[in-house]
């Protein structure tokens, strides 16, 4: 099925108790056992069914389901947040296993803000370094590899950089040094991309920007594509291939197959740490995901436009936006993205920093804040918000210039947005009038 039908059948048909269409709102902390022995069986995960809402939810499995099979792969787990489902990921696949520390992940450089904070500054203090590649080509990644490495990371559409990664390359090095490829796939969407068609191997979403999409929720997801071997590669991750004496000698691999890398997120990290999404936040996620395949394509006409605009304006410095056929990442929006570039784009004002910093306090109809895939349009500024604590020259490499704006474009009229861009690039002009005289 097509996403658009996904989007709003996959993984649930009716209530089994009362035929309702609409996914119920499971507000339960706990379940029933039938037994002590099913109790039994369902805490040594030997039967499928719920015992508690921190491991698992009948509402949230319902979106875990469908966010699965709208990214083609075999299973996922919803947390609370996107960085959550971040941390879950990174932590798993680099855990030592008892072999000490030393593992590394090995990233692009253009990454959103607080993930760069948790691979540079937070996972280090746990054995993990995040080490960062000189670029997001294959080459690049491949330089930075060694026998330490856990996993390679990218974002599939960069935030803020709106760089867009050659998966399909950067799967082929990752898998040739025998570890999976992590993508954040939360600008471009399965709408848009399917990472796991290229190779790639963990997939994660914040759900709080284009999949919920109207702002109301936070939520994130990691999504297993099933297809990384892990008993291939065993000496690596010896988590997923040796016994776990905390669940009766358990092999993950061996138990769960394809969704071995989901199976043992859930039961370590969710089950022991608890940052769990809630039966309401997953029902309005789910909302949201009904529409997501008619809000993007609205999303990136509406960002076609508005690019053309800026570009056509000689009150704007420079726009960066893959749509353009004079970007270096056009070919690749082309393969990966269809030639259907993602609505987030960033443009600098003529000035500089006062001239951005004027523009953006100008803005009127688009919204001041630092969320993206919002249907309202959305503007920050990284400088001062989402990079603020990296220091310059890391923000360079991540595509932050002093006065670089970062916009997300909803799903308003065009003709809306334009004229508030407008209008405050005309403040903004003034603005510098004023201060030259």
């Amino acid at each position: 099925m097509r996403a658009e039908t996904l989007a709003l059948h996959a993984g649930f048909d009716a209530d089994p108790a009362t035929k309702a269409v609409a996914v119920p709102i499971y507000q339960t902390a706990a379940y029933q056992f039938d037994t002590a022995d099913q109790g039994a069986a369902l805490f040594n995960l030997e039967e499928e069914g719920y015992r508690y809402s921190r491991i698992a939810n009948p509402t949230v499995a319902v979106l875990e389901a469908r966010v699965a099979a709208l990214e083609g792969a075999a299973g996922a787990l919803a947390t609370a947040s996107g960085q959550a489902a971040l941390y879950y990921a990174f932590a798993n696949v680099a855990h030592s296993c008892g072999k000490g520390a030393g593992r590394n992940i090995i990233a692009t450089p253009q990454l959103y803000g607080t993930t760069h904070t948790l691979l540079h500054s937070v996972l280090p203090g746990q054995g993990i370094t995040g080490r960062f590649a000189a670029g997001d080509g294959p080459e690049a990644i491949a330089n930075c590899i060694d026998e330490n490495t856990a996993a390679v990371f990218c974002e599939t559409v960069g935030n803020p950089a709106g760089n867009v990664c050659d998966i399909e390359a950067i799967a082929r090095v990752a898998h040739d040094h025998g570890v999976p490829l992590i993508v954040d796939n939360t600008v471009a969407t399965p709408v848009l991309l399917k990472p796991a068609d290229y190779g790639a191997d963990i997939i994660v979403h914040s759900l709080t920007k284009f999949m919920g999409g109207h702002g109301s929720a936070m939520g994130g997801i990691v999504v297993d594509a099933g297809n990384f071997d892990w008993m291939a590669n065993s000496d690596r991750f010896p988590q997923f291939t040796t016994p776990d004496h905390s669940y009766h000698g358990l092999v993950y691999a061996e138990r769960f197959g394809r969704t071995a890398f989901i199976a043992r997120a859930r039961s370590v990290y969710q089950r022991t740490m608890g940052a769990i999404l809630s039966p309401m936040s997953a029902f309005l996620l789910l909302q949201g995901i009904e529409t997501v395949a008619l809000r993007v394509e609205r999303h990136v006409e509406n960002g076609r436009r508005v690019a053309e605009f800026l570009r056509g304006d000689a009150r704007v410095a420079w726009v960066n936006y893959a749509g353009f056929a004079e970007s270096p990442y056009h070919a690749l929006a082309n393969k990966y993205l269809g030639g259907r570039p993602a609505s987030l784009l960033t443009f600098g004002v003529k000035g500089g920093f006062q001239a951005g910093k004027d523009f953006y306090d100008a803005l009127g109809l688009i919204k001041r804040l630092v969320n993206i895939g919002d249907a309202k349009s959305l503007a920050c500024h990284p400088a001062s918000t989402t990079h603020r604590q990296m220091p310059q020259a890391e923000q360079r490499k991540a595509g932050v210039t002093p006065e670089t704006i970062r916009l997300s474009v909803g799903i308003e009229h065009s003709d809306d947005i334009i004229a508030d861009l407008d209008q405050a690039l005309a403040a903004a002009m003034r603005a510098q009038i004023k201060v030259a005289r």
